[in-house]
């Protein structure tokens, strides 16, 4: 599918380094990106978790406690968040304790002592966005990085970090319901156009055989939240157009694997790390794998030539799983 060029404006993203980051390097485009090594055996295992910042309630505590019996079952080399990092409404700034009483106090077992990489979702924008992604907040607690768009690459797979609240319309039309940080990101046509191209020339130069996409909002879904139209109008065609094989999402409080009719795009929510049960179910044109309303996360693990995937629930149960070896991923 061709790419539709769209005009370049400069994307300016906030980074400090610390010890427990991964190496920066010189970025695609205009997107920072980072490095990292899969294991001795060149796999990698990671787990996805998403819309969890609650104190440890609606079962956050519960979630983590699984997390870390699966992440140190699979040794884990990082984790995943999707977004909506901290409810109802973000960080007040650096100096919130929701901070440390929703991450640094919940995800304490051992083997989720890695590097955490997260999108914002948003309810984080209802806050103070510049204190997510402050490098204050990696000096409280190393794990955390938290920026709007980057790349991670990890030799067998290039994830793309995507910033999708911008390309809501209702939320910039909806301000007198709730507040919304824009602050670096208005004028939004400039920053989702500048944000596409980008991300369109990070896509083309990568060389890794598994290229996943993480974003906050769904693509597809049969839950609360449904399908996102705009994604599916900007977003998706850039995805088909640089053989993206996942996109993972959270938004929908529940775990889902959706396949594409269309193109070998497999579409992954991990939205259930606290509050679920949303009790919505609307299926859509595209083929349901599974579908769990409930809370719980999800486990991969990456070889170059096969991906395994697992979702788990809030006692730690298996729900699903799914694997594809990397020729047939690419077939359409």
């Amino acid at each position: 599918m061709a790419f539709i060029a769209i005009q370049r404006v400069a994307l300016t993203v906030v980074l400090l380094a610390a010890t427990m980051a991964p190496a920066l390097v010189p970025c695609y485009a205009e997107l920072q990106r980072f490095e990292r090594s899969p294991k001795a055996d060149g796999s990698l295992s990671l787990l996805v978790v998403g819309d969890w910042g609650r104190n440890g309630m609606f079962n956050q505590s519960e979630v983590a406690t699984q997390m870390g019996r699966i992440g140190e079952q699979l040794d884990i080399d990082f984790v995943i968040s999707t977004g909506d990092n901290f409810y109802e409404d973000g960080l007040t700034g650096v100096d919130d304790k929701q901070f440390e009483e929703s991450f640094t106090n919940v995800y304490t077992a051992n083997s989720l002592q890695k590097q955490w990489y997260s999108v914002l979702g948003n309810h984080d924008y209802r806050g103070n966005v510049l204190a997510q992604l402050s490098h204050v907040l990696r000096s409280i607690d190393s794990r955390w990085l938290c920026l709007r768009s980057f790349v991670l690459n990890a030799e067998i797979v290039d994830f793309f970090f995507v910033d999708t609240t911008p390309f809501q319309k209702s939320y910039w039309a909806n301000s007198t319901k709730h507040h919304y940080d824009w602050r670096g990101v208005a004028p939004r046509d400039t920053y989702i156009s500048t944000l596409l191209k980008d991300l369109d020339a990070a896509l083309q130069e990568s060389t890794a055989p598994w290229k996943i996409v993480i974003g906050h909002h769904t693509m597809r879904s049969v839950s609360e939240h449904g399908d996102t139209p705009e994604l599916i109008a900007l977003l998706l065609p850039v995805l088909k157009s640089n053989g993206v094989d996942w996109y993972v999402n959270g938004h929908d409080h529940c775990l889902e694997h959706i396949s594409s009719k269309d193109s070998p795009i497999q579409y992954l929510t991990s939205g259930g790390g606290s509050k679920a049960w949303r009790g919505v179910f609307t299926p859509n044109a595209d083929k349901l794998r599974f579908f769990y309303d409930g809370q719980g996360f999800m486990a991969v693990q990456l070889t170059r030539s096969t991906a395994d995937l697992s979702f788990y629930d809030v006692f730690g149960r298996v729900l699903y799983k799914w694997s594809a070896p990397k020729f047939l991923h690419r077939a359409v």
